[in-house]
């Protein structure tokens, strides 16, 4: 017999927002969060999912929204979803959970998705020192592919996948985040830049109640109280999964994540259309509303026989990736490198995090040579499938990191030849991102090199 039609778990109405949907949505990681639906393992399930903002940024021709959006309101996450095997038991503490994506894609009636950074004083991004404007471009998908009237002379085929994909915490777990992460916001930030401060607020803040949806559980109750105080942000990957961003997670992929509760309590959001390595203009993937079908199995016993604690405690363990076997094929590829120099040419040791910028400038400054903006050149490098590779991380002093741009997407051939280099057709400067001038003081960085 042919297998049924996946059964829809949750429903996403795309006229509501999220705390008026049919079934309630969460943007906090924690234990007491109740599930809002029951699966059993081999049966294929459906999730739709809104967008990272849920719908504060739109298909316009402005990017003022990005700077009037709440900035504490992000990955309204869908479930959880509780797991149990075919005797109707639940997933225990210490299994493994494996979450295979059996389809994928964006909502019926949403077949478009934005690419953005943000303000330097509005979440910033990777390269908010060189870019603080806020930017945004709207890409629209014809089937498999996706082109921007932002950025003309650009269409790929993007590989879907879900940002965020975890399971819920344990309370002893949370409170290891929660430690960890206090220690950070109160002594680590002393030897950190400001760009990398301000990056990281107010998306990465400790738990708060402001902006806190916790699915079904009443607002201004004690029990809403407790969860909002302790509950974790989802912006940063954890031993969960969580907010993970890895691109080639798609059609075929499949998720072993770690079970730190009864249940497994499942829950999955920030769907994208395509996504470089890295997702450097933060809000950099292009971001959709968009549905996961799925199928769990529970590994029991799985967290002792296949991880290993890199921690003080065995709940210090990562999950382990499956690459689906879907994935655009590009045959040729222009690569840049980046070493652990920065821009004013000081050394600095085995930075990894520095080489990268360093090789995503140098594709931006080249890119740019062939008649796109540098702000265009950025959201290129953020929401197309480009890869990026630590090439060299013992060769001391320097790291060594790579980012690599299929050129299939352009329509012009952006390899180094002999003679002036040749404009697109329809690579010009404009029309180009949609654009909020920056209007803070802080400083920024200018390459003294370039001559624009």
């Amino acid at each position: 017999m042919a297998p049924t039609t996946p059964r829809l778990v949750v429903p996403i109405d795309l006229t509501k927002k999220p705390w008026e949907q049919k079934v309630p949505l969460h943007n906090r990681f924690h234990p007491d969060i109740p599930s809002i639906a029951d699966v059993t393992e081999g049966e294929v399930f459906r999730v739709e999912m809104v967008d990272c903002r849920a719908g504060a940024v739109g298909d316009n021709d402005t990017a003022l929204d990005l700077n009037e959006t709440d900035l504490f309101a992000i990955h309204y996450l869908s479930g959880p979803i509780r797991v149990l095997d075919k005797e109707g038991m639940p997933a225990k503490a210490g299994d493994l959970l494996a979450v295979e994506i059996c389809n994928l894609g964006p909502l019926p009636g949403s077949e478009w998705g934005y690419t953005a950074s943000h303000d330097r004083e509005h979440g910033g991004s990777f390269l908010t020192d060189h870019f603080p404007d806020a930017t945004k471009a709207i890409w629209y998908f014809e089937g498999i592919y996706a082109y921007s009237p932002q950025i003309p002379g650009v269409r790929f085929a993007g590989i879907p996948h879900p940002g965020v994909i975890g399971t819920a915490p344990s309370i002893e777990l949370l409170n290891i985040w929660n430690e960890r992460e206090r220690e950070l916001e109160e002594n680590g930030h002393k030897s950190m830049s400001l760009s990398k401060v301000l990056h990281q607020r107010p998306f990465a803040c400790l738990p708060t109640r402001e902006s806190c949806f916790l699915g079904k559980i009443e607002e201004g109750t004690p029990e809403w109280e407790k969860i909002a105080k302790e509950g974790a942000r989802t912006i940063p990957g954890r031993e969960n999964g969580g907010n993970c961003d890895i691109k080639n997670l798609s059609t075929g992929s499949k998720i072993y994540l770690p079970v730190f509760v009864d249940g497994a309590n499942l829950s999955t959001g920030d769907m994208h259309f395509s996504q470089g390595d890295g997702e450097v203009s933060f809000c950099g993937a292009i971001e959709m509303n968009g549905f996961l079908d799925l199928k769990c199995e529970i590994i029991r016993g799985g967290m002792q026989e296949y991880l290993t604690p890199m921690g003080p405690t065995p709940l210090h363990v990562s999950p382990i990736f499956e690459i689906g076997p879907v994935e655009p094929r590009f045959s040729e590829w222009l690569v840049f490198e980046g070493v652990s120099v920065d821009e004013s040419g000081k050394q600095h040791y085995l930075d990894a995090s520095l080489a990268y910028k360093r090789a995503v400038l140098n594709a931006i400054d080249y890119i740019s040579k062939f008649g796109y903006s540098k702000e265009q050149a950025y959201i290129i490098l953020s929401a197309c499938p480009c890869e990026g590779r630590i090439s060299g991380i013992v060769d001391c002093p320097n790291a060594c990191a790579t980012l690599a741009i299929p050129t299939a997407i352009f329509d012009q051939d952006i390899r180094p030849k002999p003679g002036k280099i040749p404009v697109g057709p329809r690579a010009v400067r404009k029309p180009d991102v949609l654009k909020c001038p920056y209007q803070g003081n802080l400083p920024i960085t200018k390459n003294p090199s370039a001559s624009a």
